[in-house]
């Protein structure tokens, strides 16, 4: 089978057009192609005036060889890759259980690979199942009462469960463990089209489901899941040459759990357990991240900028925007986390502290588009002199946030319009602001850094010349959004061990190695086949 890649069509091109597109290309007749299957669809709306198509395709034809080597020097005909999942090992008999903390992406697929290679693993999660969470999720949004473990951040599924569910990343994957990721997924009853499309997303009402469905498959393969379960302590024993290895973990029942080979898949926002293992001497570096609101158009707006007349095509579903501005001081203005015909959320894990993010569903139909507008930092300029001063940074903002909003859960907002006249807003306009429980119109500059106030005043008008309406005045800014990434990294070695404790795997975006569902699944995979290759006593490839 070729893949044939690269292949561009018009929007509104009638079905007949691909297989005959496929034949020009490949300069054969109809009767020579056998079957042709639609490996990858995206479009390209550069041009919203002639939006085109662009398909990556394996075909079966005649003679295959003869055609490949024909075009051996054009990279968009080759051999359709195989994209097939091989295990790296089987558990011996003998092999000890590992343990896998956290039931996000990272851990749910660290947990799973582990499984499928009959390790049986361990995995715990400080928050409760999913369903249990999200009413205690909706708990704060509805009513401003927050758990501390058991949130947006903390639970199963972690933090990707209340997102946009978005299934792509920038990651260099050549093995496919995206496709092994996207194919688990489809088994857990996610839809087909994730397999094909360019940019696939969820949503939060099926992620639910099918996180419940991953579980039921690690448990029937002999997987175990304690939640309500903190970690908070680690047992290390030291050897007479100074090296350090995992031995067990303490619970924060009192309990004591054996363990040699643990994953830490904790994700970004476990403050008090990066705390606890830096305290226990883990090796941990502080990282960059960003910070800055939520920013909120009517999605019309956004659909009409990027489709011109073809918005609304269900094709192109809707419209989405990356846009990013380099200022005068020094600083990068980007946005993060887009989600079309979403909301905005309530996301502190923490009391008194008031922090942001998007969602959507799969529909993606609400009314309003949100992004993170948000600031680069980083630690030599912002927050230096401890592996942790990015929590205490991130912190000092969420208060403030917390105070402006009015100590009460209640998001500071602001009009784009009073932002950009540096005056406080007493009240929002046209556009009405998502966030539940509710926002309180107030100065954004209070509870942000100036640099960052600076920066993102001057970016607001040079991304309104690129997405129409994006500088109106009504648009609704609310804050703070600080958790973009987790701000430290525990570094790892080549064989994904930390560099000071053997036994231990950090993993994931909150041990500094992921960003978003699908990069933090892979590296669950990675991590995972790193305990195998321990347990067999060589490095992972």
């Amino acid at each position: 089978m070729l893949r044939l890649t690269e292949l561009t069509l018009p929007l509104h091109h009638p079905p007949e057009a691909l297989p005959a597109a496929i034949c020009k290309r490949l300069r054969i007749s109809p009767r020579k192609l056998v079957r042709h299957v639609v490996a990858r669809r995206a479009h390209d709306a550069r041009d919203n005036r002639n939006i085109v198509l662009v398909y990556s395709i394996d075909v079966n034809v005649k003679d295959e060889g003869a055609l490949l080597a024909r075009f051996r020097k054009d990279r968009n005909i080759q051999l359709t890759p195989n994209t097939s999942y091989k295990f790296v090992a089987q558990a011996p008999a003998d092999a000890k259980r590992p343990v896998v903390i956290g039931a996000g992406p990272c851990g749910l697929f660290a947990g799973l690979i582990l499984a499928q290679m009959g390790y049986r693993p361990i995995i715990l999660d400080r928050g409760k199942v999913v369903r249990e969470r999200t009413k205690d999720t909706w708990g704060l949004w509805r009513r401003g009462v927050l758990d501390p473990e058991s949130n947006v951040q903390f639970g199963e599924g972690g933090a990707g469960t209340f997102s946009d569910g978005k299934l792509y990343s920038r990651i260099k994957d050549n093995r496919h463990l995206d496709r092994k990721v996207l194919t688990e997924f489809v088994k857990a009853g996610a839809p087909p089209e994730i397999l094909t499309e360019a940019h696939p997303h969820i949503g939060t009402f099926r992620l639910v489901t099918m996180v419940e469905s991953l579980r039921a498959t690690i448990e029937e393969l002999g997987g175990e899941y304690r939640f309500g379960t903190r970690v908070d302590g680690i047992d290390i024993s030291t050897g007479p040459d100074g090296g350090r290895q995992m031995r067990g973990l303490h619970l924060h029942d009192g309990g004591y759990l054996e363990a040699e080979n643990v994953v830490l898949a904790v994700g970004h926002s476990a403050r008090d357990t990066f705390e606890m293992l830096h305290a226990a001497g883990v090796f941990v570096e502080a990282k960059p991240f960003s910070i800055g609101v939520r920013i909120e158009h009517p999605q019309s707006w956004i659909d009409r900028s990027r489709f011109g007349i073809d918005a609304g095509n269900p094709i192109l579903g809707a419209a989405e925007y990356h846009i990013s501005h380099h200022c005068r001081n020094g600083r990068t203005v980007y946005s993060f986390c887009m989600c079309p015909g979403g909301t905005v959320v309530a996301a502190t894990s923490e009391e008194g502290r008031v922090a942001t993010n998007g969602m959507s569903q799969y529909s993606r139909n609400e009314r309003n588009a949100n992004s993170g507008f948000v600031v680069g930092i980083d630690p030599a300029r912002d927050y230096p002199g401890h592996p942790l001063a990015g929590i205490a940074f991130q912190r000092h903002w969420e208060s403030l946030a917390y105070v402006a909003g009015g100590s009460s859960y209640k998001a500071p907002a602001q009009r784009v319009g009073d932002f950009l006249a540096a005056r406080a807003s007493t009240e929002l306009g046209s556009i009405v602001p998502s966030y539940r429980p509710g926002v309180t119109p107030t100065d954004l500059s209070s509870c942000l850094p100036n640099y960052a106030v600076e920066a993102m005043r001057e970016a607001i008008p040079v991304f309104g010349r690129q997405i129409a309406g994006y500088d109106h005045p009504d648009v609704v800014m609310t804050g703070v959004e600080t958790r973009t990434s987790s701000p430290v990294r525990f570094t790892r070695g080549d064989d994904f061990q930390s560099l000071n404790t053997a036994g231990l795997f950090p993993a994931g975006e909150g041990a500094g190695y992921a960003g978003g569902i699908l990069s933090a699944a892979v590296d669950g995979i990675k991590v995972a086949e790193a305990v195998a290759y321990s347990v067999a006593g060589h490095i992972a490839a």
